[in-house]
């Protein structure tokens, strides 16, 4: 029992860096991918919004100033910033070169801080893959019935009963709605503690009422930002959905990050040529909030490809963290969609893996355009799922009762916020920021990014539903 301990806390306290190079070495070199087959990704050199003339666009840089990103379309981002660009002198002038998927990237060492040397960061494989799984302690019969005790004396202590009934959000499930429309009870299953049947509503409706403190200003480009502007946010936050698909980061991350970022914005005056930094710093932040395995603090700046320096990158986590206050729970337009699919689908209906991607492939369309912000994360939900339900059956009306109960919106409600989603997705095949379009391309999401959107909503699909 003292080895399987030691194991476990050896395991606890060692970076995630560190262990991944310690499951290479017990591989062996042999089993290692060659330099040339490993697959990196550029660095975000750049979030200008000026775009040049010609896509004849050098392959490759030799220097992170004067040169620029360019995507798979052969679109570029632009060049670099001025003269004055914060570039931090390195080792070896190394060229990077600019393919998304197939080029690679090596870490540029610097006397301050080196990057991970061997960090085969490629699609397959994320940030916790090659950890071991902690060693099983087994427990004899005396230590269940002491287990047992203890949990009888906590639920004795908070009042928890094997009562399974509740009358929370139960008033007019039941009622008939027009003439066949009724009301679908989500919260039965009460086996599944995921689901939370008991207290779901309530967090639903706290989460309703947390939304507005949580929000970011809309007007923070015009009012606060003098040296960027909404297409640099949108350069950035598609740079972020590519590093997020890198790691595997859950969809709550990408989220929460692009919260910090534009709460950050709206109160802190920001220069472009640190406008990366913070991206980073408020993923990093996300990362430690909602991901069980975080990608550490080198693996950030690995990314910059050393652009910033891990001082840097914890300075800035430090400004952001002080400047929110650590208030770091926010109901996001993810966190409303879990319920909204439930709603849309029903109990009954086998669940929908089309409408659910579809549904959080618009709702991620959203965070690149700085106009969405005059809309609450609830809105931006059950209008994505409006407009989901209106992609895959065009010939039936996409809002119900049970939609209308669960959401709080009427169809009217959803009008000019389904208006604006669907010209983003109209207009997402011709966009210069193809991150979000082509993570779900993807068979994993069904590829639902290749649906074919109708031109036109008809308008009585957004008349009200009579209560």
């Amino acid at each position: 029992m003292s080895t399987v301990t030691h194991n476990r806390k050896a395991s606890g306290t060692t970076s995630s860096l560190a262990k991944r190079q310690a499951s290479e070495n017990v591989v062996g070199k042999s089993m290692a991918l060659p330099p040339h087959m490993a697959k990196k990704r550029p660095a975000l050199a750049n979030v200008t919004n000026q775009r040049p003339t010609s896509h004849n666009i050098s392959k490759s840089t030799s220097n992170l100033k004067g040169s620029s990103i360019v995507n798979n379309n052969g679109a570029s981002y632009g060049s670099i910033f001025s003269s004055s660009t914060h570039v931090k002198p390195t080792a070896s002038t190394k060229s990077i070169p600019t393919s998304r998927k197939d080029a690679i990237v090596p870490p540029v060492q610097s006397k301050m801080d080196v990057s991970p040397s061997k960090s085969d960061m490629d699609e397959t494989m994320s940030t916790c893959e090659s950890l071991n799984s902690p060693d099983v302690e087994y427990i004899d019969n005396n230590d269940i019935a002491a287990m047992e005790s203890i949990e009888r004396k906590t639920c004795s202590k908070l009042n928890i009963s094997d009562h399974t009934e509740t009358t929370v959000c139960k008033r007019e499930i039941l009622m008939e709605m027009g003439t066949n429309d009724k009301i679908v009870d989500l919260d039965v299953d009460f086996m599944d503690p995921q689901l939370c049947a008991t207290m779901a509503c309530d967090i639903y409706q706290h989460l309703r009422a947390s939304e507005a403190k949580k929000r970011p200003s809309i007007d923070f480009m015009e009012k606060v930002q003098k040296d960027i502007n909404p297409s640099m946010r949108a350069i950035l936050i598609d740079w972020l959905v590519e590093v997020a698909e890198e790691y595997r980061l859950v969809p709550d991350t990408l989220y929460l990050t692009i919260n910090y970022i534009d709460r950050y914005l709206s109160g802190n005056l920001m220069d472009r040529q640190r406008l990366q930094l913070l991206g980073v710093a408020c993923m990093m932040i996300a990362s430690k909030y909602e991901e069980i395995c975080a990608p550490q603090v080198e693996e950030f700046c690995y990314i910059t490809d050393n652009t910033y320096f891990k001082d840097e990158v914890l300075q800035m986590e430090s400004s952001v963290l002080n400047f929110l206050k650590f208030e770091m729970t926010a109901p996001t337009s993810r966190c409303f969609l879990r319920r909204f699919v439930r709603a849309a689908q029903g109990v009954n209906e086998a669940p929908s893996m089309q409408l659910e991607c579809l549904a959080s492939y618009i709702s991620e369309l959203s965070l690149l355009e700085y106009n969405m912000l005059c809309y609450a994360p609830s809105l931006v939900a059950a209008s994505a799922i409006f407009l989901a339900r209106f992609v895959l059956v065009p010939s039936k009306k996409p809002w119900n009762s049970t939609l209308r109960h669960y959401t709080r919106y009427q169809p009217s409600d959803l009008s000019e916020c389904v208006k604006a989603l669907h010209a983003l997705v109209c207009e997402c095949p011709n966009s210069s920021l193809p991150a979000i379009r082509e993570k779900y391309s993807q068979h994993k999401y069904k590829f639902v990014a290749k649906k074919h959107c109708p031109r036109s909503i008809p308008v009585e699909y957004f008349e009200n539903i009579s209560s």
